[in-house]
């Protein structure tokens, strides 16, 4: 594709609708596909500037990841980006058996060989929630407060990639042998122009994978301006870097800064909607903030019963009842929110487990199991009632929901928190081509911090 800044592989859902947001809010057109594009899937969307592919790696084995994320990176290697992105999570969730970063930095060298791989994970941008690296520790702000990742009230609890060591080169370096060096904010502060640029070279040249530092927005436009100069030294060859945001945030305002792109119209709200439909697969405690806000403000809770859901011989009858529980609520003007699980400390986890073992299930499919069947009622629900709008709440779970729906692409309508916009979405069934939908990662909230993140979706975002 002519013009290509930049292509990405998303490791979730969630964590690609936030690329989309980051670059399209600061005048980089971008599509979102689901599902690998062909040509005439690119044609349909012109002239963009940004092309991402969201993907599940973040909860695939390493095994797994190998074969997805090869032909990903072909396919993305072919549209002639300056630049393509393993888009991780601003957390960096991975571990070595699950979702790791270090495998797909192993899988996409093999590919592009890049002389150096940049990490940035550092994103001030997001701030009052921003995500910051000092000396190669990874903080994240909550509540004003100010977290190492190893010490996060959530992230220290995952239940599958619970954050041990914030020190990123050392997290990271349990997942590769590759050699890992750290660009820290000494350099960044002291050094400047060509001192900097030869700094960077001597850690690049020792080291494969690069961790960047990153305070604050001055920090941001540094290491943006390092990245950028290394992908346009690379004539046709495209830099491949593993990062969260941060880079994208960097990157888009120092291309307008530097007359690459123009700067973007402001946001506006889109128009809204008497009811929409919820679909929350996530333990987050900010989520279980939101569904009682929710349910609080004239949303009806509906409670999935997940043991039921993940055992064969039972899961019909349990989709059947969340189905019809859901369209009851439609008719009488409602707006149904699904859960499978209301916060951390709510018990529905463990008996779910409990009930896979009594099952002989393997534990790490417990989830896609679980997510699969909101899916199918997502589906089931939507096949019958003209909702016009779905906000689907955890990563894991948006990769499940969504390819039950047909949809392929996305594109950014409104802003509603930092990561998690409103998106048009392209589906395959004409019924939901052109349906609006929110994928919303467990801790993303709105802008101004309140636990009224479904009530804004359906109001039709608010201005950042």
């Amino acid at each position: 594709m002519d013009g290509l800044l930049l292509a990405y592989y998303g490791d979730d859902f969630t964590g690609s609708t936030d690329v989309l947001e980051s670059l399209s809010l600061n005048g980089v057109p971008t599509i979102l596909f689901l599902e690998t594009p062909d040509a005439r899937d690119l044609e349909r969307f012109g002239n963009v500037r940004a092309v991402g592919i969201a993907g599940t790696s973040r909860s695939m084995s390493p095994e797994e990841m190998e074969a997805s994320l090869s032909s990903a990176f072909e396919v993305l290697d072919a549209l002639g980006p300056e630049i393509v992105q393993y888009k991780v999570c601003s957390t960096f969730d991975s571990s070595p058996e699950v979702g790791s970063i270090g495998r797909a930095i192993d899988v996409g060298q093999r590919t592009f060989d890049s002389p150096f791989v940049p990490v940035v994970v550092a994103t001030p941008s997001l701030e009052p929630r921003g995500r910051y690296v000092v000396f190669g520790n990874l903080f994240a702000t909550v509540e004003g407060t100010n977290y190492r990742l190893d010490r996060h009230p959530t992230m220290s609890r995952h239940p599958v990639t619970p954050m041990t060591e914030a020190d990123l080169t050392l997290h990271l370096g349990e997942q590769t042998d590759r050699e890992i060096g750290l660009l820290d904010v000494r350099h960044i502060d002291e050094n400047d122009g060509t001192t900097l640029d030869r700094t960077l070279d001597a850690v690049a040249a020792s080291n494969e994978i690069v961790v960047f530092d990153g305070l604050d927005r001055e920090h941001q436009q540094k290491v943006a301006r390092l990245i950028w100069e290394r992908c346009e030294n690379r004539g046709d060859d495209p830099l491949f870097s593993a990062s969260s945001s941060g880079l994208n945030y960097a990157l888009s305002r120092y291309w307008r800064s530097a007359g690459v792109v123009s700067a973007s119209e402001q946001p506006r709200s889109v128009e809204a909607v008497e009811q929409i439909l919820v679909m929350s697969g996530s333990a987050s405690p900010v989520n279980c903030d939101q569904i009682d806000w929710a349910l609080d403000n004239g949303f009806e809770g509906i409670r999935l019963d997940a043991p039921r859901l993940v055992d064969p011989d039972t899961a019909e009858a349990a989709r059947k009842e969340a189905i019809d529980t859901a369209l009851r609520v439609l008719e009488e003007g409602g707006s149904p929110l699904l859960y499978s699980v209301r916060g951390p400390d709510d018990n529905a986890v463990e008996r779910t487990i409990e009930r896979a073992t009594e099952l002989s299930l393997d534990e790490t499919r417990v989830g896609p199991r679980l997510g699969d069947e909101q899916g199918r009622i997502t589906r089931g629900i939507l096949d019958t009632a003209p909702v016009e709008r779905v906000c689907v709440a955890g990563g894991d779970t948006s990769g499940n929901v969504a390819p039950h729906l047909d949809v392929f692409a996305l594109e950014f309508l409104a802003p509603v928190g930092a990561g998690s916009p409103l998106c048009r979405a392209a589906s395959r069934t004409a019924a939901f081509d052109g349906l609006q939908v929110a994928l919303k990662g467990g801790q993303v909230q709105t802008a101004h911090e309140g636990a009224d993140f479904f009530g804004v979706v359906r109001d039709g975002g608010i201005l950042p």
